[in-house]
């Protein structure tokens, strides 16, 4: 049981810390939420300076769209991978409405069948921790739901 927590806690920790790398270091912001935060960070799943500072200016984008209009894009599995709409959602959780909260736990309960079907274009690294990550925000997500909202 301890172990299990154990297992738990290190695993949200480095997970946390491994997506605010890739949020830590950003460049210029946009404003115009349709354009960046649908496609700016697909494609760029890798540590590099460059994707890093999208995945920070695709974030900060998603986090200041009050319309939340990027929930009902379409994702790839490379914005999966990417994590930037994941993580997002993680932390819009408590300004979600309870249909909002429904929607993103099945966008995150489906990004792993998705994230699978891109192993010829991603790296098993970037598929495992895209999954990772979509299991923590779905339970996430799922409790705020329970909390907040009627079945």
């Amino acid at each position: 049981m301890v172990l299990t927590s154990n297992l738990r806690v290190a695993r949200a920790a480095t997970l946390l810390l491994a997506w605010l790398a890739g949020v830590a270091v950003s460049a210029c912001s946009s404003t115009d939420a349709d354009v960046v935060a649908p496609r700016a960070a697909i494609g760029c799943v890798d540590d590099s300076p460059h994707c890093i500072a999208e995945r920070g200016n695709t974030l900060k984008v998603l986090m200041g769209d009050r319309s939340k209009a990027w929930m009902r894009a379409p994702a790839s599995p490379g914005t999966y991978a990417a994590g930037v709409r994941l993580w997002a959602f993680k932390q819009k959780k408590r300004e979600l409405t309870c249909d909002e909260l429904g929607h993103a736990r099945r966008e995150a309960d489906g990004a792993a069948p998705s994230l699978r079907s891109a192993a010829g274009s991603l790296t098993p690294g970037q598929i495992s921790r895209g999954i990772i990550l979509a299991q923590e925000v779905s339970r996430e997500l799922g409790n705020e739901f329970g909390r907040r909202c009627r079945a």
